[in-house]
Protein backbone atom coordinates (compact mmCIF):
# COMPACT_ATOMS: atom_id res chain seq x y z
CA UNK A 1 0.00 0.00 0.00
CA UNK A 2 0.94 3.19 -0.36
CA UNK A 3 1.30 4.57 2.45
CA UNK A 4 1.84 8.50 2.10
CA UNK A 5 -0.45 8.77 -0.64
CA UNK A 6 -3.25 7.62 1.48
CA UNK A 7 -2.50 10.00 3.97
CA UNK A 8 -1.93 12.47 1.55
CA UNK A 9 -5.74 11.60 0.10
CA UNK A 10 -7.41 11.27 3.70
CA UNK A 11 -5.74 14.68 4.73
CA UNK A 12 -7.36 16.51 1.82
CA UNK A 13 -10.89 14.73 2.06
CA UNK A 14 -10.79 15.89 5.85
CA UNK A 15 -9.75 19.33 5.38
CA UNK A 16 -12.36 20.08 2.44
CA UNK A 17 -15.36 17.66 3.98
CA UNK A 18 -15.38 16.20 0.56
CA UNK A 19 -14.23 13.09 -1.45
CA UNK A 20 -14.52 15.26 -4.64
CA UNK A 21 -13.42 18.01 -3.17
CA UNK A 22 -10.23 16.76 -1.60
CA UNK A 23 -9.73 13.92 -4.07
CA UNK A 24 -9.10 17.66 -6.79
CA UNK A 25 -6.89 19.26 -3.99
CA UNK A 26 -4.82 15.85 -4.00
CA UNK A 27 -4.76 15.86 -8.04
CA UNK A 28 -6.42 12.27 -8.29
CA UNK A 29 -9.67 11.11 -9.29
CA UNK A 30 -12.29 10.75 -7.12
CA UNK A 31 -12.59 6.78 -7.05
CA UNK A 32 -8.74 6.80 -6.74
CA UNK A 33 -9.51 9.02 -3.61
CA UNK A 34 -11.94 6.26 -2.03
CA UNK A 35 -9.59 3.33 -2.60
CA UNK A 36 -7.13 4.97 -0.90
CA UNK A 37 -8.46 5.77 2.07
CA UNK A 38 -10.64 2.62 1.89
CA UNK A 39 -6.79 1.06 2.04
CA UNK A 40 -5.62 3.12 4.61
CA UNK A 41 -8.91 2.65 7.24
CA UNK A 42 -8.14 -1.42 6.28
CA UNK A 43 -4.45 -1.02 7.30
CA UNK A 44 -5.05 0.97 10.56
CA UNK A 45 -7.88 -1.36 11.32
CA UNK A 46 -10.83 1.25 11.82
CA UNK A 47 -13.19 3.69 10.00
CA UNK A 48 -11.67 7.40 9.51
CA UNK A 49 -15.33 8.63 8.29
CA UNK A 50 -18.24 8.25 9.05
CA UNK A 51 -20.65 7.96 5.67
CA UNK A 52 -23.55 7.83 7.12
CA UNK A 53 -24.22 11.62 6.02
CA UNK A 54 -24.16 13.95 2.93
CA UNK A 55 -20.80 15.43 3.76
CA UNK A 56 -17.97 13.02 5.11
CA UNK A 57 -16.97 13.83 8.57
CA UNK A 58 -13.97 12.35 10.94
CA UNK A 59 -14.56 9.44 13.21
CA UNK A 60 -12.97 10.07 16.84
CA UNK A 61 -10.13 7.69 15.27
CA UNK A 62 -10.10 9.71 12.28
CA UNK A 63 -9.48 12.36 14.79
CA UNK A 64 -7.04 10.76 16.60
CA UNK A 65 -4.65 9.44 13.58
CA UNK A 66 -5.24 12.78 11.12
CA UNK A 67 -2.12 14.97 13.21
CA UNK A 68 0.35 11.58 12.56
CA UNK A 69 -0.96 11.74 8.58
CA UNK A 70 0.02 14.87 8.41
CA UNK A 71 3.36 14.73 9.61
CA UNK A 72 3.82 12.04 8.03
CA UNK A 73 3.15 13.70 4.72
CA UNK A 74 5.87 16.87 5.54
CA UNK A 75 8.72 13.81 6.29
CA UNK A 76 8.08 12.98 2.68
CA UNK A 77 7.99 16.06 1.35
CA UNK A 78 11.07 16.83 3.83
CA UNK A 79 12.77 13.15 2.48
CA UNK A 80 12.01 14.72 -0.99
CA UNK A 81 13.71 18.08 -0.52
CA UNK A 82 16.68 16.64 0.48
CA UNK A 83 16.85 13.91 -1.44
CA UNK A 84 17.12 16.66 -4.42
CA UNK A 85 19.65 18.62 -2.41
CA UNK A 86 21.71 16.00 -2.14
CA UNK A 87 21.82 15.22 -5.87
CA UNK A 88 22.95 18.98 -6.14
CA UNK A 89 25.76 18.18 -4.17
CA UNK A 90 28.90 18.34 -5.73
CA UNK A 91 30.48 14.56 -6.66
CA UNK A 92 34.27 16.21 -5.74
CA UNK A 93 36.64 13.77 -7.73
CA UNK A 94 40.38 13.74 -7.84
CA UNK A 95 41.68 13.65 -11.17
CA UNK A 96 45.14 13.74 -12.91
CA UNK A 97 46.90 17.19 -13.47
CA UNK A 98 46.88 15.76 -17.32
CA UNK A 99 43.21 16.31 -18.25
CA UNK A 100 42.78 19.27 -19.97
CA UNK A 101 40.30 21.97 -18.81
CA UNK A 102 38.34 21.32 -22.52
CA UNK A 103 38.13 17.65 -21.70
CA UNK A 104 37.27 18.02 -17.65
CA UNK A 105 33.95 20.80 -18.79
CA UNK A 106 32.32 18.04 -21.59
CA UNK A 107 33.45 14.86 -18.71
CA UNK A 108 30.99 17.27 -16.13
CA UNK A 109 28.47 18.22 -18.61
CA UNK A 110 28.01 14.71 -19.34
CA UNK A 111 27.61 13.30 -16.00
CA UNK A 112 24.57 15.89 -15.08
CA UNK A 113 23.17 13.22 -17.79
CA UNK A 114 23.00 11.03 -14.71
CA UNK A 115 22.40 13.20 -12.18
CA UNK A 116 26.01 13.80 -10.85
CA UNK A 117 27.45 16.77 -10.31
CA UNK A 118 30.84 16.37 -11.08
CA UNK A 119 33.40 18.67 -9.35
CA UNK A 120 36.90 17.94 -10.68
CA UNK A 121 40.24 18.77 -8.02
CA UNK A 122 43.16 18.22 -9.86
CA UNK A 123 46.17 16.25 -8.55
CA UNK A 124 49.39 14.20 -8.87
CA UNK A 125 48.84 10.53 -8.37
CA UNK A 126 49.84 10.05 -4.58
CA UNK A 127 47.70 12.72 -3.28
CA UNK A 128 44.56 11.76 -5.29
CA UNK A 129 44.95 8.42 -3.17
CA UNK A 130 45.72 10.84 -0.14
CA UNK A 131 42.73 12.86 -0.84
CA UNK A 132 40.35 9.98 -1.35
CA UNK A 133 41.24 7.96 1.90
CA UNK A 134 41.55 11.17 3.90
CA UNK A 135 37.20 11.56 2.14
CA UNK A 136 38.55 15.07 0.93
CA UNK A 137 37.02 13.98 -2.38
CA UNK A 138 34.56 11.37 -3.28
CA UNK A 139 35.72 9.59 -6.01
CA UNK A 140 39.12 9.55 -7.94
CA UNK A 141 40.82 8.31 -11.21
CA UNK A 142 44.00 6.59 -9.64
CA UNK A 143 46.98 5.23 -11.16
CA UNK A 144 47.14 1.34 -11.44
CA UNK A 145 49.36 -1.12 -13.15
CA UNK A 146 48.25 -2.61 -15.95
CA UNK A 147 46.24 -5.67 -14.68
CA UNK A 148 44.38 -3.49 -12.71
CA UNK A 149 43.22 -0.77 -15.08
CA UNK A 150 40.10 0.52 -16.97
CA UNK A 151 41.98 2.89 -19.06
CA UNK A 152 45.36 2.88 -20.73
CA UNK A 153 47.19 4.93 -22.59
CA UNK A 154 50.74 4.11 -24.56
CA UNK A 155 53.66 6.39 -23.43
CA UNK A 156 56.48 7.29 -25.41
CA UNK A 157 59.14 10.02 -26.41
CA UNK A 158 58.16 13.48 -27.16
CA UNK A 159 60.97 15.23 -29.07
CA UNK A 160 61.15 19.16 -30.14
CA UNK A 161 62.31 18.54 -33.38
CA UNK A 162 60.66 15.58 -35.74
CA UNK A 163 62.88 12.75 -35.40
CA UNK A 164 63.71 10.32 -38.13
CA UNK A 165 63.25 7.44 -36.78
CA UNK A 166 59.84 5.54 -36.19
CA UNK A 167 60.65 4.47 -32.94
CA UNK A 168 63.13 6.11 -30.42
CA UNK A 169 65.77 4.15 -28.36
CA UNK A 170 67.12 4.70 -24.98
CA UNK A 171 70.45 3.56 -26.08
CA UNK A 172 70.88 6.40 -28.22
CA UNK A 173 70.58 8.92 -25.18
CA UNK A 174 73.95 7.00 -23.59
CA UNK A 175 76.50 9.31 -24.75
CA UNK A 176 79.99 8.38 -26.02
CA UNK A 177 83.51 8.59 -23.79
CA UNK A 178 84.78 11.21 -25.48
CA UNK A 179 81.77 13.02 -26.73
CA UNK A 180 81.89 16.76 -24.72
CA UNK A 181 77.75 18.19 -25.50
CA UNK A 182 75.42 17.78 -22.76
CA UNK A 183 74.12 14.67 -21.90
CA UNK A 184 69.96 14.23 -23.12
CA UNK A 185 67.56 13.62 -20.54
CA UNK A 186 64.34 11.99 -20.29
CA UNK A 187 61.83 13.83 -18.62
CA UNK A 188 59.54 12.05 -16.40
CA UNK A 189 56.48 13.97 -15.81
CA UNK A 190 54.29 13.72 -12.26
CA UNK A 191 51.47 11.96 -13.38
CA UNK A 192 53.99 8.98 -14.97
CA UNK A 193 55.73 9.12 -11.14
CA UNK A 194 54.68 5.39 -10.37
CA UNK A 195 56.83 2.10 -10.16
CA UNK A 196 55.33 0.64 -12.52
CA UNK A 197 56.28 3.29 -15.53
CA UNK A 198 59.24 4.67 -13.49
CA UNK A 199 61.12 1.50 -12.55
CA UNK A 200 61.33 -0.12 -15.48
CA UNK A 201 62.52 2.84 -17.35
CA UNK A 202 65.05 3.49 -14.71
CA UNK A 203 65.71 -0.37 -14.90
CA UNK A 204 66.32 -0.12 -18.60
CA UNK A 205 68.92 2.75 -18.39
CA UNK A 206 70.97 1.45 -16.00
CA UNK A 207 71.30 -1.56 -18.45
CA UNK A 208 71.62 0.39 -21.17
CA UNK A 209 74.48 2.66 -19.34
CA UNK A 210 72.98 5.47 -18.83
CA UNK A 211 73.80 8.31 -16.57
CA UNK A 212 71.49 8.19 -13.59
CA UNK A 213 70.82 12.02 -13.73
CA UNK A 214 69.83 11.09 -17.83
CA UNK A 215 66.42 10.04 -16.45
CA UNK A 216 65.20 12.71 -14.58
CA UNK A 217 61.84 13.22 -12.68
CA UNK A 218 60.19 16.82 -13.16
CA UNK A 219 58.64 18.84 -10.45
CA UNK A 220 56.04 19.82 -13.05
CA UNK A 221 54.89 19.29 -17.14
CA UNK A 222 55.23 22.74 -18.08
CA UNK A 223 59.39 22.90 -16.83
CA UNK A 224 60.09 19.32 -18.32
CA UNK A 225 58.28 20.87 -21.98
CA UNK A 226 60.52 24.32 -21.38
CA UNK A 227 63.56 21.45 -21.25
CA UNK A 228 62.33 20.03 -24.11
CA UNK A 229 61.69 23.09 -26.18
CA UNK A 230 64.58 23.87 -25.67
CA UNK A 231 67.06 20.71 -25.69
CA UNK A 232 67.30 17.82 -27.42
CA UNK A 233 65.72 16.54 -24.00
CA UNK A 234 62.86 13.91 -24.38
CA UNK A 235 59.78 14.19 -22.27
CA UNK A 236 57.81 10.50 -21.45
CA UNK A 237 53.80 11.61 -22.15
CA UNK A 238 51.48 10.11 -24.33
CA UNK A 239 50.24 10.96 -28.58
CA UNK A 240 47.63 13.29 -27.28
CA UNK A 241 49.71 15.25 -25.10
CA UNK A 242 52.74 15.43 -27.27
CA UNK A 243 50.03 16.75 -29.87
CA UNK A 244 48.86 19.53 -27.38
CA UNK A 245 52.35 20.44 -26.54
CA UNK A 246 53.35 20.92 -30.28
CA UNK A 247 55.80 17.75 -29.72
CA UNK A 248 56.82 15.04 -31.62
CA UNK A 249 55.64 11.54 -30.02
CA UNK A 250 57.37 7.77 -30.88
CA UNK A 251 57.33 4.67 -28.75
CA UNK A 252 59.95 3.40 -27.21
CA UNK A 253 62.27 0.82 -28.59
CA UNK A 254 62.77 -0.94 -25.81
CA UNK A 255 59.47 -1.44 -23.75
CA UNK A 256 56.27 0.06 -24.28
CA UNK A 257 55.14 1.60 -20.89
CA UNK A 258 51.20 2.45 -20.39
CA UNK A 259 49.78 5.21 -18.34
CA UNK A 260 47.28 3.48 -16.46
CA UNK A 261 43.95 4.15 -14.87
CA UNK A 262 41.25 3.37 -12.61
CA UNK A 263 38.23 4.86 -10.80
CA UNK A 264 37.59 4.48 -7.07
CA UNK A 265 35.14 5.73 -5.01
CA UNK A 266 30.74 6.65 -4.97
CA UNK A 267 29.38 6.49 -8.23
CA UNK A 268 32.67 4.42 -9.61
CA UNK A 269 30.39 1.65 -11.58
CA UNK A 270 28.12 4.56 -13.10
CA UNK A 271 31.12 6.90 -14.08
CA UNK A 272 33.41 3.79 -15.18
CA UNK A 273 30.07 1.94 -17.39
CA UNK A 274 28.08 5.26 -18.89
CA UNK A 275 30.79 7.72 -19.07
CA UNK A 276 33.92 5.54 -20.11
CA UNK A 277 34.64 6.73 -23.77
CA UNK A 278 34.05 11.00 -21.71
CA UNK A 279 37.28 9.64 -19.14
CA UNK A 280 39.39 8.26 -22.09
CA UNK A 281 39.18 11.22 -23.48
CA UNK A 282 40.66 12.76 -20.28
CA UNK A 283 43.31 10.43 -20.35
CA UNK A 284 43.91 10.46 -23.84
CA UNK A 285 43.31 6.96 -22.96
CA UNK A 286 42.14 4.19 -26.09
CA UNK A 287 38.38 3.52 -26.28
CA UNK A 288 37.57 0.04 -27.16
Amino acid sequence: MDLVGACVAFVHVSDRGSFTHGAAAARIPQPVASRRIAALEKHLGAPLFDRSTRHPTLTQFGHAVLPAARRLIDLAHTLEHDAATARRTPLRIAVPTTCTTLDLAHLTAHTREHDLNLEPHPAPPAQRTHLLHTHQVRTALTAVPPDQAHWSAPLGLAAHRPPTAHTLYLETLRAGRTDTTPRRRLWIQPEDDTPHIRDPLTRTGTSLGLHPAQITLATDLSTATAEVLTSDDLLLCTPAQAERLDLHWRPIGEIRPTRDHTITGEHAETLRTHLHPHIARCLGAHTP
